[in-house]
């Protein structure tokens, strides 16, 4: 066992990291540092700092990252379109390389030589935490508990608990059945009726959005405005990015938007069922899409389009902090620069349209485009020669006899 003399912890207060705190002190011997990150998860985080002194913490951090997650992480993905797998909007993904930014931070600013985190062996979020540390932090040292200890049920947890006086309720309001993770760009849900793939998932575990069934019968219009890829207003009064996030989660999920229900490939090669609520994540994605449509050249977007996944994959196997995602980035961002205007969508029964965009920067030329008289604006007989060039290889292969039929 590594020789520690202080560690971060990433600290929610609930069940598993005030065992994970104690454990710390007593098996390491150590100072434990908390950490407790407000990313809008929707839960009051301050009662985190009592029960860190009731356990004898001297160095409590409670940071609001609400604007910064947003702006520097949720913001950025989304100009790349980013989607995992065809359907995820990597809501759990993109929270934790700022988690562990932060860790690292402190670490520096406490002197505290290791980290802690809370994650199981069997999930992503330990390769996203550890990658994203040692990438900032090379010499630091990992303690992940899980990996390490024999309390691997919640029997366990909480009789471990109760023998060393943490204040944790065994009994109470009845304990949600799933395992839970929220920040402003979503909810998940695992665990539960959810690990049989074939179980509908029931309805009231859902906490953001009404079903689509229950949804106003009138439709909902928002306008977007766009400044270099990025939301800056809704409905033409300018906002924060955190509150364009949170006013869209609202308004996505009064109108049904944004559920979602998916078996995703781990990476640590487990395929794993989870329902999703990503209402103002949804919202984003099929607007941002729009105002690209008017403002990129086809083949910047095409372009775009075919690193998108390789992007995507970066964010959700932890390497958000590689030199080859903050290359992409640099790409991704440089396209932005005339994603400028204005997206508005029709919002109604879990479906987002897009019913009109306009940019001083569109691409979009109606003389050239129209169906009616052009004035010249475009030849039709030079289609005839673009298409046999375009054939002129296909042709040559048939008449050397490599015909496909």
């Amino acid at each position: 066992m590594a020789d520690v003399n202080k560690v971060v912890l990433a600290y929610s207060g609930g069940l598993d990291t005030s065992v994970i705190l104690k454990w710390l002190q007593d098996t390491y011997n150590c100072e434990v540092v908390t950490f407790t990150a407000d990313l809008g998860q929707g839960e009051e985080v301050e009662p985190a700092r009592a029960k860190a002194q009731a356990m004898g913490v001297k160095e409590i951090y409670i940071d609001d990252l609400r604007e910064e997650f947003v702006r520097d992480f949720v913001f950025p993905m989304f100009r790349a379109n980013t989607v995992y797998e065809g359907e995820y909007l990597l809501g759990t993904s993109i929270a934790r390389p700022l988690i562990a930014k932060r860790l690292i931070e402190i670490a520096n600013e406490t002197g505290a030589d290791a980290i802690s985190h809370g994650a199981t062996g069997k999930g992503n979020d330990q390769v996203r935490f550890e990658l994203g540390a040692y990438a900032l932090k090379p010499g630091v040292k990992v303690i992940a508990p899980w990996r390490e200890w024999d309390l691997l049920s919640r029997e366990k947890l909480m009789d471990y608990a109760e023998k060393h006086g943490i204040p944790i309720e065994r009994h109470g309001k009845k304990k949600s059945p799933y395992s839970m993770d929220a920040n402003l760009l979503h909810i998940s849900y695992e665990g539960g009726v959810l690990e049989d793939t074939w179980t509908e998932h029931e309805e009231d575990m859902w906490r953001w959005s009404v079903s689509p069934e229950n949804a106003p019968d009138q439709a909902t219009y928002i306008e977007l405005t766009y400044r270099n890829g990025d939301i800056v207003a809704i409905d033409g009064v300018e906002k924060s990015p955190a509150t364009v996030l949170a006013d869209l989660n609202r308004i996505g999920g009064a109108n049904g938007i944004g559920r979602l229900d998916i078996v995703e490939n781990r990476y640590v090669g487990m395929k794993s069922r989870g329902c999703y609520e990503t209402p103002g994540g949804t919202i984003m994605l099929r607007a941002h899409r729009a105002i690209e449509s008017i403002t990129l050249d086809r083949e910047v977007a095409h372009l775009k389009d075919e690193l998108m996944p390789k992007y995507a994959s970066l964010i959700y196997t932890g390497y958000w902090w590689s030199p080859e995602r903050v290359m992409l980035q640099q790409m991704i961002d440089a396209s932005q620069v005339n994603v400028n205007g204005v997206v508005r969508l029709k919002l109604y029964k879990g479906n987002v349209t897009v019913v009109g965009r306009k940019s001083d920067d569109s691409l979009f030329d109606a003389n050239i485009a129209t169906f009616e008289e052009d004035g010249g604006a475009y030849n039709q007989a030079d289609a005839a020669g673009f298409i046999k060039l375009n054939a002129l290889r296909m042709r040559i292969a048939a008449n050397k006899g490599r015909s496909l039929l």
